[in-house]
């Protein structure tokens, strides 16, 4: 009897503290999955709110980049040389605008006119042809199509519609993103206070490291977007293309859209050189798939050199997807959201759960 005392006296023991780990670990999935579905739920009912706040949060990367820079460059503090920058885009924009918005207003009106009665005399010419008439059938009404470019041109005859909208997110971007960009230390450390104390080196280092290649294809994106959107208007108003300039600004703002951008943006224009004839048509076209081969295998690398090298199957789906669920915006702001996605997982997942940990020295892949 005295043999199988000791055997039976942890056996009892145990057991309590084992039904106690296993109520935690019950315990903490049931929490989990209560937290997943309250945010899942949080993100598809203020889901454009999110978005604006992502946009936000992209604004002041790019502005702490750029002060960064010139803090780095010409010894500055780091507040003086944020109010620099922020004063040279403001009167680089500003003083932009003043100078081209007549032309801009009357041309943007003009663009709204001019693209349904293009889209008309293409349904005529191609009447006689079967199988181009059952595919001008599929396209939408040219009132819809309108509304869609309306709301990607600057309209004054929508100024108290969609632009008022779009301009008030426009003024809550930049007054955000400037505060975000001031002190960036209060919002990302009170974020990573909310991790526990053993994480929060890590979280640091993920949230640097989606901070610095965010920045880095935000630059790279800018200057792609300038040389895509200057290089469309000037090569469109050599080939006689009507309303160049702001086919030049909307294939500028489209290149922000990888992929699906170009494709959004040449088509206005094609459907306004086929309004002269065919062959300004084909002009344009070699004009914007020059254009889109030197995004793709110039300047395309070039950002991913400096940021994260997101394949292109991965950026499309994420377009669809989240174009589907947030439209537009979700469109635009896919890229940098599959960035963010892409360093989770390597870090977070490949590195931390898997423990594949690149070797020292190694260059990233």
């Amino acid at each position: 009897m005295n043999d199988t005392t000791p055997d039976t006296v942890p056996a009892t023991h145990d057991a309590p503290q084992g039904q106690r780990r296993l109520a935690r670990r019950v315990t903490l999935v049931n929490g989990i999955a209560v937290l997943f579905v309250l945010g899942l739920a949080a993100a598809v009912l203020a889901a454009d709110a999110l978005l604006l706040v992502f946009a936000c949060v992209l604004f002041a990367i790019l502005l702490y980049k750029l002060s960064e820079i010139m803090h780095r460059r010409f010894h500055l503090q780091r507040k003086l040389a944020l109010g620099i920058v922020v004063l040279l885009l403001g009167a680089i924009i500003g003083l932009g605008g003043w100078a081209m918005a007549p032309q801009i207003s009357e041309q943007s009106t003009q663009l709204a006119k001019e693209i349904p009665a293009a889209i008309e005399r293409l349904q005529g010419e191609v009447e006689q042809h079967p199988l181009l008439k059952r595919v001008v059938d599929e396209l939408p009404p040219p009132e819809d199509i309108v509304k869609q470019m309306s709301s990607l041109v600057p309209n004054a005859g929508l100024f108290f519609t969609g632009v008022l909208g779009a301009l008030g997110n426009v003024v809550i971007i930049i007054f955000v993103g400037i505060y975000f960009a001031a002190t960036p230390g209060v919002y990302t450390g009170g974020f990573i206070r909310l991790i526990p104390q053993h994480r929060r080196g890590r979280a640091r280092e993920v949230i640097d490291e989606i901070g610095d290649s965010l920045a880095s294809w935000l630059l790279g994106k800018a200057v792609s977007m300038l040389i895509v959107g200057t290089t469309t208007a000037i090569g469109l108003s050599l080939l006689g293309v009507p309303l160049a300039l702001i086919l030049g600004i909307i294939a500028g703002l489209l290149d922000f859209i990888p992929y699906l951008g170009p494709i959004m943006a040449g088509i206005p224009a094609v459907l306004l050189a086929l309004s002269i004839s065919p062959e300004m048509a084909m002009y344009a076209l070699l004009l914007f798939a020059a254009i889109n081969m030197l995004e793709g295998y110039v300047l395309q690398p070039m950002i991913e050199a400096k940021a994260i090298d997101l394949p292109p199957a991965l950026v499309i789906v994420m377009q669809l997807v989240f174009g589907t669920l947030f439209g537009f915006a979700g469109v635009a702001l896919a890229t940098p959201l599959a960035a963010v996605l892409s360093v989770l997982v390597k870090m977070l997942y490949i590195e931390d759960v898997l423990g594949d940990r690149p070797a020292q020295g190694a260059a990233p892949g």
